[in-house]
């Protein structure tokens, strides 16, 4: 019988040959609006035993999953998981420090945030630089690792809750639906009504050039 995701991205984990592994991941990173949420989870892989683990049987990256799906798993990670660190960047700091220095903040800081420490930290796709826990970067990491797609969950999920929230707030944008992305009907809405406090002014973005957002 073939493997499920989350048994083989748990096998991954495990061929490590540790205790705690750690993961950490984002959401949001190529969004014209909202913040950039960054997570990082600690799997005890002595205590992943019973209903634990088997909760997570179809854990996968959180882009491989439809919406639903997402919501079982974060509480599914949450309950498997020893620690979770959630940090949230707003727009104006990306704007500020831009993307990738903010991104590569937030992931240093949330795998610093995780204790115990971890015998492995895993991070998708980025070196961190000296100031980060000692790591490894994982090409595709959300598709490889049970702890970096199990961030992937948390991330993604408190993103889109958050995205949610504001689209009460910005009722003109339509958050809810593309969660900040760029979609013909985003486009439509900055160039209508000009960008709101939650748009990332430093993103090169064609909606901005429209007659009321210049």
């Amino acid at each position: 019988m073939p493997l499920s995701t989350g048994q083989r991205l748990l096998r991954h984990d495990r061929a490590l040959g540790v205790r705690f592994v750690a993961g950490a991941d984002e959401a949001g990173r190529g969004s014209l609006a909202g913040p950039l949420v960054v997570a990082g989870v600690l799997l005890d892989y002595e205590a992943l035993r019973g209903h634990r683990v088997r909760s997570l049987a179809l854990l996968n990256d959180s882009k491989q999953v439809e919406a639903a799906e997402r919501e079982r798993l974060y509480h599914a990670v949450v309950a498997a998981a020893s620690r979770i660190s959630i940090r949230v960047i707003a727009a104006r700091e990306i704007d500020a420090s831009g993307l990738h220095r903010s991104n590569l903040w937030g992931l240093r800081t949330v795998l610093s945030d995780l204790h115990p420490l971890a015998d492995v930290y895993l991070v998708d796709g980025f070196r961190l630089g000296p100031l980060a826990p000692p790591h490894r970067a994982v090409v595709d990491g959300d598709t490889k690792s049970a702890a970096i797609a199990a961030a992937s969950i948390v991330a993604k999920v408190t993103r889109d809750r958050l995205m949610r929230r504001l689209d009460a707030l910005y009722p003109r944008y339509g958050f809810s639906s593309h969660v900040g992305y760029i979609t013909p009907g985003h486009t439509r809405a900055v160039v209508a009504h000009g960008p709101c406090p939650q748009h990332r002014l430093s993103f090169q973005a064609r909606a901005y050039a429209g007659p009321v957002a210049a």
